[in-house]
């Protein structure tokens, strides 16, 4: 079956990022929904390693951009090239033509920069010179961020935050888990894991995700925790209609990822922490009375009666 891959890929994958399958799930399932992940953590913390390790074990083509202040649009889209043999210019691809796209330190680079990703982001697609280039499916955005720099960095505007489906943050090991990692040094540092998918597994994947079952009830829940963000009395501005739409799309592919046929309460639960609190604008005071935006989803979700 299926969803016995994506568990296989979650354990080969765990032979390396040590301590955080769930996190690992999150973008596995991110991936078989065909969205974008934003992840978040002090240097340090695995967040390149993961993607890479993701990408390898998934059986897809990777690539990696370091984003600076002086990159420019074309070095992550590409550009035309003029051929001296036949005197036309020619498309080369630029790094973005890939199945998981590395962005390390997306908020590095200029406004400008940025806003090139948002078409092939959402579009899955890239256009220059009035020409339209596909981009090969699965696609997926990993999106790098250390929330500590504040010198040198861009923060990235709202319309291109709310095409990520996910942000989930990357913490700590814990003690038990810093001994794992030291002990198995040497694996990880020789990058020993076997690749188990391939694309197409991922693109079948993304077909089933409409066979799995959402109750009436499971989907007003989805709309009233959804509303919840926006009448909460610390929010300036809650979550769009595309954050109702990604948390049931993840909850569906986290249900399949662990062979479920049916989405659960608990499901949207575990999908709305990671789908929401990146939606959410907080007010000035709540950041005065040290109020974050997971603070204010935590109490949501214990307000909002699940069904």
């Amino acid at each position: 079956m299926i969803n016995n891959v994506f568990k296989d890929i979650l354990d080969e994958a765990g032979k390396i990022i040590v301590g955080k399958r769930m996190e690992l799930k999150i973008v596995l399932a991110s991936i078989i929904a065909g969205g974008h992940i934003l992840l978040e953590g002090v240097p340090g913390v695995a967040k390149t390693l993961m993607a890479k390790t993701i990408a390898r074990v998934s059986g897809l083509r990777f690539s990696r951009i370091q984003f600076t202040p002086d990159l420019l649009p074309t070095d992550v889209l590409g550009t035309y090239v003029y051929n001296q043999s036949d005197g036309e210019f020619r498309f080369r691809r630029g790094p973005i033509f890939a199945n998981i796209v590395l962005a390390d330190e997306i908020n590095r680079a200029s406004p400008r920069t940025q806003s090139a990703f948002l078409e092939a982001m959402q579009e899955g697609q890239v256009t220059l010179w009035g020409e339209t280039y596909e981009i090969e499916k699965p696609f997926t955005v990993l999106a790098t961020m250390n929330p500590i720099e504040m010198e040198g960095v861009y923060p990235l505007p709202e319309a291109q935050v709310d095409r990520f489906m996910a942000k989930v943050v990357i913490s700590y090991p814990s003690r038990d888990e810093m001994m794992e990692i030291i002990d198995n040094l040497r694996e990880i540092e020789e990058f020993q894991v076997d690749p188990i998918g391939e694309p197409n597994i991922f693109l079948e994947g993304r077909e089933r995700l409409w066979d799995i079952h959402v109750e009436d009830n499971i989907k007003r829940y989805v709309v009233e925790l959804v509303e919840a963000t926006r009448r909460h009395p610390y929010t300036r501005l809650g979550a769009s209609p595309r954050g109702a739409i990604y948390t049931l799309l993840l909850s569906r592919a986290l249900a399949m990822i662990d062979g479920l046929d049916y989405v659960s309460p608990e499901l949207i639960k575990e999908a709305s922490k990671v789908t929401l609190p990146h939606r959410i604008i907080l007010k000035p005071e709540a950041r005065l009375r040290g109020i974050d935006e997971y603070q204010v989803l935590d109490e949501i979700l214990n307000t909002v009666k699940p069904p």
